[in-house]
């Protein structure tokens, strides 16, 4: 029998950071669903957010609350900024390397809805994947690839551990403690920024037993992402462009932003989201992301991945202005848990990174504050597990398997489905008419012959359309358009 002290579900940010806290002498597995890489912190560009200073740590609260609409946890906004001081000069000590001047300062970015520069980053635009070989070369657990989580073992309010594919064969893993950091539900979207690794698996396992999902109805949507690509995850084009002054204009050039918020370009996401697809909607035009008021060697250097990302797309930076649009980006909600990650009602399980609804984000989340909340979370996670140790003597067994039945013949057919109608009617700019058709397409897709992955994502998409029905006002990511009939 295979058993650890603590499984980590995923091994993007929150679960390596909480793979790294985690003493050598604990048994612990890190189970990775692709190659490790494969994962949206790897993707992620423009930084992470850190408090300046113990004075900043007020605006940096006031700030997140007020993208968030003002629905955050106040109480949990606090414990992120607060911790931020202490979380960044950690990764620091242990050797993470952030962009610095050539005193060896750091340099800071702002993104919109910033009241200041805060934003540290490294290799110009790649923070993430610079942040994740960090963390991995720190990591002294081990790490399973071609890990892929289909069950969580739980009986009597209890989890036990997890059922999964190891290199395509089933298997069963028990665990005194197991930590979901799975990720958000890109993959549920048509056009989204997200891993291919992305999709909402774990949260529709929890639908199935009961757990509660918090938070569903936002979903942040990225407004400059370049989608003429043919691969599902779309080419982000980081805040910090439009931090460092770049503008978002229509065919003729004009900056149409204006128009929806006195900030322009700077306003929060799902106002300029919003905007963009608004405007496209309304004038039927292009927009584009225009950077030629910068100096191509400053860019190159500030932004050397977008620079050899879109060169190898026919791009000329900062030259060339460049189409977008938005995409879905970040899942807002996610598993209920408390401060420490703890998922109430379940002995053994929590929940961290974007998979969690820790309540830091509220309505809309502040442009790379997800970052900082899975390192921080993480670490609260594991402070917890040290401090409440328990060892279980006997399992329980767990006959029932889905192991054979991930996939059916029509899945892949069935999902593109998914993605359409979730990006159709779940999207930027929503109807209760165009939710209620998402509905019933949702439940008759459930209704098919279908694989166990399949269900698990409808599982999930069911939870996000039932929780923007529920939600009758407009408020942040979700925004519901009145129809005539409602007026």
């Amino acid at each position: 029998m295979s058993k650890y002290d603590v499984i980590i579900i995923g091994a993007g940010i929150a679960g390596l950071y909480a793979a790294m806290n985690l003493p050598k002498s604990k048994k612990v597995l890190v189970l990775c669903k692709d190659i490790p890489w494969e994962c949206n912190t790897f993707y992620a560009q423009g930084g992470i957010v850190t408090a300046l200073d113990e004075a900043d740590i007020a605006l940096h609260v006031n700030d997140t609350i007020e993208a968030g609409a003002h629905h955050n946890l106040k109480k949990i906004v606090q414990i992120l900024s607060e911790t931020s001081l202490k979380t960044t000069a950690d990764i620091i000590s242990k050797g993470m390397q952030f962009d610095t001047d050539a005193k060896g300062n750091l340099l800071y970015t702002k993104e919109a809805a910033h009241s200041v520069a805060r934003i540290v980053h490294a290799g110009g635009d790649a923070t993430g994947r610079y942040l994740h070989h960090f963390m991995m070369t720190q990591n002294h657990h081990l790490l399973e690839q071609n890990a892929l989580v289909y069950d969580l073992l739980i009986q009597d309010g209890r989890c036990y551990g997890v059922k999964a594919t190891i290199n395509y064969q089933p298997t069963t893993i028990y665990a005194d403690t197991v930590i979901i950091a799975s990720g958000g539900v890109g993959s549920l979207y048509e056009y989204n920024t997200n891993s291919r690794t992305v999709s909402a698996d774990i949260q529709g396992i929890c639908v199935e037993k009961g757990i509660a999902l918090k938070d569903m109805e936002f979903m942040q949507f990225h407004p400059t992402v370049f989608i003429k690509t043919p691969y599902a995850r779309k080419l982000l084009l980081t805040e910090a462009l439009r931090g460092e002054g770049a503008y978002v204009v229509n065919e003729a050039g004009e900056r149409f932003l204006f128009e929806y918020d006195e900030r322009g370009e700077l306003a929060s996401r799902d106002i300029v989201s919003r905007g963009i697809f608004d405007y496209k909607r309304r004038t039927k035009q292009e927009v584009y992301l225009d950077f030629s008021m910068f100096k191509p060697k400053w860019f190159h250097e500030r932004f050397p991945n977008i620079t050899r990302t879109f060169a190898s797309v026919g791009y000329n930076f900062p030259k060339d202005r460049v189409p977008i649009s938005p995409a879905f980006h970040y899942a807002n909600g996610g598993i209920a848990c408390n401060s420490h990650g703890v998922v109430p009602g379940i002995t053994g399980l929590y929940v961290i990174g974007e998979a969690a609804r820790t309540g830091v984000h509220g309505a809309n989340r502040l442009a790379s504050n997800s970052l900082l909340e899975g390192m921080v979370f993480a670490k609260r996670a594991v402070d917890h597990i040290l401090s409440h140790e328990t060892h279980i003597a006997a399992m329980p067994k767990f006959d029932k398997d889905y192991g054979n039945i991930l996939h059916k013949e029509n899945d892949k057919e069935y999902k593109h489905k998914l993605r359409q109608i979730m990006w159709d009617e779940v999207g930027i700019i929503r109807t209760t008419k165009g939710l209620h058709h998402a509905r019933n397409c949702v439940y008759d897709l459930k209704n098919r012959e279908i694989g166990r992955l399949l269900q698990l994502r409808l599982n999930t998409a069911s939870a996000i359309v039932d929780a923007a029905l529920s939600r009758k006002e407009s408020l942040g990511t979700h925004y519901i358009e009145q129809e005539e009939q409602d007026i």
